[in-house]
């Protein structure tokens, strides 16, 4: 039964009857690769996974995995952040909003990441949009509750700095990308991105959110989408978008797409 909230409508994911002979969060021998919340739901998000286990006890009875439908808003740009998600599975968009409504997608959030990052900072307003781009499922955890922990948890405070800090990379780059690229370039570039979050090569997308995320024309979608298929990078098919060749479309994007994944895998410890 879904549950309401001021800044989202959500549908908690069953997950309230707990798997029997379940460890406890951070119990000697379970693995980082093997944790659960409270209510038994597999932990995925690599910033809950970093928790030494005093933090992750602490945090963890805080958490509700809720359940996102794709486009669904999590954050308004300009409305009070009652409630922080850590991303569990699918993708969310961060955009900029223009006063004539208009947006443009200026960072990617997959299960590396945190959607709310403001509020680490003691802000208490989203100065961007955050929608899930996918079908979704994260970790929500209230606001208050979440500052009240970081006074706890150091180690979940610096983590969420340093995931803010990638964001401002992200930010930067594709800000550049939009100014100096070619659709086709971006188009590939975003493709891959995505991908890379999802984990599959099926990805729900139609055109014309697309070029929203883009932020160009869908005619000029369709011409660069056109182009990669012709070429048999991707599939399209009405609302899906499939990789065929994921080697020969890193090729095709610009490299920003190499400078954020490098930027990534450093956030993430897998790189110099």
């Amino acid at each position: 039964m879904a549950r309401f909230y001021s800044d989202v409508v959500s549908t908690p994911v069953c997950g309230k009857r707990r798997l029997a002979k379940l460890p406890a969060p951070g119990a000697r021998g379970s693995s980082q690769a093997n944790k659960r919340d409270s209510d038994g739901n597999r932990i995925e998000n690599k910033i809950l996974l970093s928790l030494p286990a005093r933090e992750f006890d602490l945090v963890s009875p805080k958490l509700e995995l809720v359940r996102l439908k794709a486009h669904q808003v999590v954050h308004e740009a300009g409305e009070t952040l009652k409630s922080g998600y850590f991303c569990n599975s699918g993708i969310f968009s961060v955009l900029s909003v223009m006063p004539d409504g208009k947006t443009v997608e200026v960072s990617l959030i997959g299960r590396e990441g945190f959607a709310g990052v403001p509020m680490v900072a003691g802000f208490r307003t989203s100065y961007t949009r955050t929608v899930a781009q996918t079908e979704a499922t994260a970790f929500r955890i209230d606001a208050d509750r979440l500052r009240a922990l970081l006074r706890e948890c150091p180690v979940l405070e610096r983590q969420l700095q340093r995931f803010a800090q990638l964001l401002t990379v992200q930010v930067t780059q594709i800000a550049t990308c939009n100014r100096l690229h070619e659709v086709n370039e971006r188009l590939s570039r975003w493709l891959l991105m995505s991908q890379d979050r999802v984990g599959s090569s099926a990805l729900p997308l139609t055109q014309e959110f697309l070029a929203q995320m883009l932020g160009t024309r869908r005619s000029s979608v369709t011409v660069a989408a056109g182009a990669l298929q012709k070429a048999g990078l991707i599939s399209y098919t009405r609302g899906n978008v499939t990789v065929l060749d994921r080697r020969r479309l890193e090729e095709a994007a610009c490299d920003c797409y190499e400078l954020l994944r490098r930027q990534t895998r450093i956030w993430e410890g897998q790189d110099g």
